[in-house]
């Protein structure tokens, strides 16, 4: 007989950022503050790991909010994501030479992370062509089109923000909070999820799991909303 799924394990969000080392790449999730997870960002920004990171996420939150709550520690090294100018702080330390940024089209930033979730490589697209995007990039002609060569990405950690999850890490989320969540919880070797609450297994609705538990290596509920 097959033996049942384990439930996964529920943690404080002090004990989940130890997974995160120094040097480490991160996922997190959110648009803007909307769907990030805010208590482990908190709790990494408190931990005193939070060192020469590279993040991957759409932003990097607002001024001393979400992912700006590292910028002043400077620990982030380089920020890999599609919308910065939100956040002046990350202006002014791209600016100074203490944080490098890598530009990616909203799209293809998506498209990268859904990419190394599936194993892939990575993938052409002709967004950015001829733009300073391009600079430096792989361009191939395809049926007289050109396109970028894209690298999927990955990443050691992922931080997700997720409505609710079951016993076993089963997890459904909030309309547009949902956002680069599901995605970024395939790309990385270790996924914590942060949540509102975690139910009995049973008690979420099959169709409306977007992160299958197996997907999901640690638990948190959220001390810490917009």
């Amino acid at each position: 007989m097959i033996p049942p799924p384990m439930a996964v394990e529920i943690v404080s969000a002090a004990r989940a950022v130890e997974e995160i080392g120094p040097g480490a790449t991160v996922m997190v999730g959110g648009f803007g503050l909307v769907g990030a997870p805010l208590t482990l960002v908190e709790a990494l920004a408190a931990s005193g790991r939070a060192r020469d990171l590279t993040v991957i996420s759409n932003n990097l939150g607002e001024p001393g909010k979400g992912l700006g709550a590292l910028l002043p520690s400077g620990a982030v090294r380089k920020a890999i994501g599609s919308y910065f100018t939100s956040n002046p702080d990350v202006v002014a330390a791209h600016a100074r030479g203490e944080l490098e940024v890598e530009l990616l089209p909203q799209g293809t930033l998506s498209e990268a992370i859904r990419a190394g979730g599936a194993g892939l490589g990575g993938f052409y697209t002709p967004t950015a062509v001829g733009t300073k995007l391009a600079e430096g990039r792989e361009e191939r002609d395809i049926d007289g089109v050109r396109y970028l060569f894209q690298v999927a990405l990955r990443a050691d950690v992922a931080l997700i923000r997720a409505r609710a999850a079951d016993a076993l890490g089963n997890l459904v989320y909030d309309k547009t909070a949902r956002n680069f969540n599901p995605d970024m919880a395939t790309a990385a070797r270790v996924v914590i999820a942060e949540v509102d609450e975690i139910v009995p297994v049973g008690d979420l609705a099959p169709e409306l799991v977007a992160t299958p538990h197996l997907f999901v290596d640690l638990l948190m509920r959220a001390e810490r909303t917009l």
